[in-house]
C-alpha cells in the first residue's frame, strides 16, 4: 500500500490492490460496525461509499480503515431512520423487526474496500452525495466535528450472503469502536455463506475521481 497525497483535492489516499477473490479459508473475520439501514443500502446497491469520523474511543490516531474485507455488524438504533435519505418513492426507511430475536446478530453482508482515504473538502465531501444514503446535514456533523474539519471514506464491493451468518451477541461486541473480531467457527462459520454469496452491482455508480 502507499499513500497517495492530493493537494488539488485536499485528500489523502490510500491504495489498495483491486480484490475479485474470497479470503483464504485461514482468514479471522473480522465487522465494522455500521448502521443496519447503510448495510441495507450496500446491500441493493444504492451505495457504494463508506463514510467514517471515528471517535474518542479510536485512539489518539483517530479512525483507521485497519481492514480492507469485513463483515457489517448492524447497529439497529431507531434514530437513524431519520437521519438517512427517503426510499426512491419518498418513504421513509424502517429498521427490521427484530422481536424476539435482540440477542441475534445478523451478518447478511460482506464488504472490500478497494479504495481509502480521507477528505478534508467540504465541496469533495458533498461529490460523495450520490453514492450513499446518509442525510447531507448528518455528513458535515461528521466532517466538522473534532479538532479537524475531515471524514474518512472507503470505496467499496459489497456481497449479500444469502443464507446470514448469525451469532449471539456478547459483551466483547460491546463499546462504541469500529471493529471488532468474530469467531471464525460459530455457528458454521463463515466460508460456505460467502461462497454462496451474490456479489452487489452498485447502481449508484461508483466515485471514479477517486479510484
Amino acid at each position: 500500500m502507499r499513500t497517495i497525497a492530493k493537494s488539488t483535492l485536499s485528500l489523502e489516499r490510500l491504495q489498495t490492490p483491486t480484490m475479485h477473490s474470497l479470503p483464504d479459508p485461514d482468514w479471522r473475520p473480522v465487522a465494522f460496525k455500521e448502521w443496519q439501514l447503510i448495510a441495507s443500502a450496500l446491500a441493493s446497491g444504492e451505495q457504494s461509499v463508506i463514510l467514517r469520523k471515528g471517535g474518542i474511543s479510536e485512539g489518539k490516531a483517530g479512525f483507521q480503515w485497519l481492514h480492507d474485507r469485513f463483515f457489517l455488524f448492524p447497529s439497529l438504533f431507531h434514530e437513524q431512520a431519520e437521519q438517512v435519505k427517503p426510499l426512491p418513492d419518498g418513504s421513509l426507511r424502517s429498521l427490521p423487526d427484530i422481536s424476539g430475536k435482540e440477542d441475534d446478530i445478523v451478518f447478511s453482508v460482506y464488504v472490500e474496500a478497494f479504495q481509502t482515504g480521507r477528505l478534508t473538502d467540504w465541496d469533495e465531501v458533498m461529490r460523495l452525495d450520490p453514492y450513499h444514503i446518509w442525510k447531507e446535514e448528518i455528513v458535515r456533523e461528521r466532517f466538522e466535528w473534532g479538532e479537524e474539519p475531515g471524514i474518512s471514506y472507503a470505496i467499496v464491493r459489497a456481497r449479500h450472503l444469502t443464507d446470514p451468518w448469525i451469532l449471539k451477541d456478547r459483551s466483547t461486541f460491546g463499546g462504541c469502536r469500529s471493529w471488532f473480531g468474530l469467531p471464525p467457527d460459530e455457528a458454521g462459520g463463515w466460508r460456505e455463506r460467502l461462497e454462496s454469496s451474490q456479489e452487489v452491482e452498485a447502481h449508484c455508480g461508483l466515485p471514479e475521481w477517486l479510484i
